[in-house]
């Protein structure tokens, strides 16, 4: 939620609504990787409807090193009233409320939670506390949305999430995993959906985030990012088959790399030593997937793509004789694979042109009474592969089922 303060980050400029800005008086520094990707394709043919006049009342709690709370363009949505932001360090708090315009303040969520003026919580708070802080929303009557991943860490925060969710099924929960926004994806789901791909036969997805060696991580609230491993985060990845499929993995079979020099591989408080984990996983149709979450030199990545029956996808579309004719009947049926117009005010944003339709579709699944982008099954199946194959990569690979969900 509140991430800690590093000297060589403490300064980053962020993008927000499109513009450059950082917090006041700092220098400007460079922009933190994902965030500058804001690059999309929206389908200039749509103009964005209004559903409906209401304005949800809504709270955002963390600001942090990535002024995450408010990159979602929740605070300028139409259909919004923002009533309250929260900070754990009063000098974010501050800047996030005159950044959003906002006149009330609470010292955290425990206490956002008893106003009964709001209707709906975005956290972007620290990830271990995700599935809590999701629960605690929900016990107090309140839609919710968090950053990615749904938990991490402590696999018993997979059931209680699970079954917070069933208690409240009035209650929308969406998890605002990026990847599902990228161009590319959401194409891929649309024409899975439509039955263009067959059964998908291997995926792959990736998300590589370039490290220079020795170089301390980003700031992070009670220092959560140094006490894991990277399949603790894979959303973004594994969004690359879950988010295009709604499907599951079953099992899986997982390596780990640790730095060359054996003298510096001192465990973490977990016992990590690995800084790159690689993932064959098998689905629920009976392909393969394999799912890179990799800490390197290199391109930045949060990528992916499928190889179906029938086609595949790979930045662009390619199929055979069946595959094409099933993509030109489905277009030629209305089918729409760029993104619609997004609300006035609200941008695309960061991470693929994905902020402000995460931001929007959490706002319209509440006034729609439906599920979310990401409800709390793909989140679930997203999130929790990454702790199973962990498991096995300190295991040396051996095979780990991975439970499977339902509500």
């Amino acid at each position: 939620m509140n991430l800690s303060r590093r000297h060589f980050i403490s300064t980053s400029a962020l993008t927000i609504g499109g513009a450059l800005v950082t917090a006041s008086a700092e220098p400007e520094k460079e922009v933190i990787k994902g965030f500058d990707q804001t690059a999309t394709d929206i389908d200039k043919t749509t103009v964005w409807k209004p559903f409906s006049d209401r304005k949800v009342k809504v709270g955002i709690v963390g600001h942090g090193v990535c002024r995450f709370g408010l990159q979602f363009g929740l605070q300028n949505h139409p259909n919004v009233e923002l009533i309250a932001v929260s900070d754990l360090f009063p000098d974010r708090c501050a800047d996030m409320a005159k950044q959003a315009q906002c006149a009330k303040t609470y010292t955290s969520l425990e206490e956002m939670v008893k106003d009964d003026r709001i209707e709906a919580i975005y956290c972007a708070t620290d990830a271990p506390s995700h599935a809590k802080h999701a629960i605690l929303c929900m016990e107090h009557g309140k839609h919710v949305a968090t950053a990615v991943p749904a938990f991490r860490g402590d696999i018993e925060d997979a059931e209680r999430l699970l079954e917070c969710c069933r208690k409240n099924k009035g209650l929308v929960y969406s998890m605002f995993e990026t990847s599902c926004f990228h161009d590319d994806l959401y194409a891929m789901e649309k024409l899975f959906t439509a039955g263009v791909f067959g059964n998908i036969i291997y995926s792959e997805g990736e998300y590589c985030h370039p490290h220079v060696l020795g170089a301390p991580s980003l700031g992070s609230y009670k220092d959560w990012r140094k006490n894991g491993c990277p399949m603790w985060y894979p959303t973004h990845a594994t969004a690359y088959y879950v988010g295009v499929t709604h499907q599951s993995f079953v099992d899986v079979s997982c390596q780990g790399t640790a730095r060359f020099d054996k003298s510096q591989r001192t465990p973490n408080a977990i016992g990590n030593i690995f800084n790159s984990e690689v993932g064959l996983f098998r689905t629920a149709e009976g392909g393969l997937s394999r799912m890179i979450i990799c800490g390197s030199q290199g391109e930045y990545l949060e990528a992916g793509r499928i190889r179906g029956e029938y086609a595949g996808y790979s930045k662009t579309f390619t199929g055979d004789a069946t595959g094409e004719k099933r993509h030109y009947e489905a277009v030629r049926s209305g089918l729409k694979l760029k993104k619609y117009a997004l609300p006035p005010g609200v941008e695309p944003g960061g991470h693929g042109g994905s902020h402000g339709y995460l931001g929007d579709d959490f706002i319209d699944s509440i006034l729609r009474n439906r599920q979310a982008r990401v409800g709390v099954i793909d989140a679930l199946n997203m999130t929790t592969p990454g702790y199973y194959a962990h498991l096995s990569a300190m295991k040396d690979g051996e095979t780990m089922k991975i439970p499977q969900y339902s509500l």
